[in-house]
């Protein structure tokens, strides 16, 4: 099914990626599930992930474990995070994926949407990471990986809140850096480009198709970016060839920024 870089020690490794039911975080599953890891996808959508395990145990013959749960509720979460460490042991790898990027004019932003937005696209990974981190570093250490964007480095529009949230990655992953690697934990973040998933396809044929070929014009290297440019820079920042990286964000844009 694959034909990158193969990573042996991320073989039989227990790896968490949460919104993993489509888009870019079901192409990380299906990627980590190739090289041979115990992946468990976590997403509000449980039929998708249903859909996806089935695919996964076809094209990999690999069992993934899902969970379907909605990240904006901390305590459901942590519940749900140490039953599967208490059940199956401690996860060595956790993808901080799951995000929403929709669009409304600032000048209809309430603070209840905003405070929405924050939940959905950023508190969630740090509370992941203080569940897991604890059995993590007991059983040796392991990598953290953060999903950015670099959508608030170019000041993009109609999506302010989503910006915001994901600029506080690069903080948030620069401090939990510093906090984890005495434990041995590794902790960095990809800020990706524009990524052309089936959603973000539909939104530009049906609002803007010429957003394509312009956005294409942006980039220094002229091909659209796909969900798997993602999930191989994951693999290496979630295997030891990346030992020596924290606290840095890896910009995965085509050379937009």
């Amino acid at each position: 099914m694959m034909t990158h870089a193969h990573y042996p020690d991320l073989t039989g490794c227990r790896v968490l990626i949460t919104g993993g039911a489509s888009g870019i975080g079901s192409s990380l599953v299906a990627h980590f599930a190739a090289q041979g890891a115990h992946v468990t996808a976590l997403d509000i959508d449980g039929s998708a992930l249903e859909q996806l395990a089935a695919t996964i145990k076809t094209d990999c013959d690999n069992e993934i474990i899902t969970r379907a749960i909605d990240l904006r509720y901390i305590e459901s979460l942590s519940r749900i995070l140490h039953d599967l460490i208490n059940a199956m042991g401690p996860f060595r790898v956790l993808i901080n994926n799951a995000g929403n990027d929709d669009r409304i004019p600032w000048d209809q932003v309430t603070p209840a949407y905003w405070d929405d937005r924050f939940a959905v696209n950023v508190r969630h990974q740090f509370f992941a990471a203080q569940t897991i981190a604890p059995a993590m570093a007991q059983a040796g250490g392991g990598a953290i990986v953060n999903l950015g964007s670099i959508s608030w480095m170019m000041g993009a529009t109609g999506l302010i809140a989503y910006t915001t949230a994901k600029s506080a990655i690069m903080g948030l992953t620069k401090s939990l850096a510093r906090e984890l690697g005495p434990l041995k934990i590794r902790v960095n973040s990809i800020a990706p480009g524009m990524i052309w998933t089936p959603k973000q396809i539909a939104r530009a044929n049906q609002d803007d198709p010429a957003k394509f070929d312009r956005y294409l014009d942006r980039q220094c290297i002229k091909e659209h970016l796909e969900p798997a440019d993602v999930a191989r820079m994951a693999l290496w920042l979630a295997s030891d060839e990346s030992r020596r990286c924290s606290g840095q964000t890896f910009i995965l844009d085509g050379g937009v920024v």
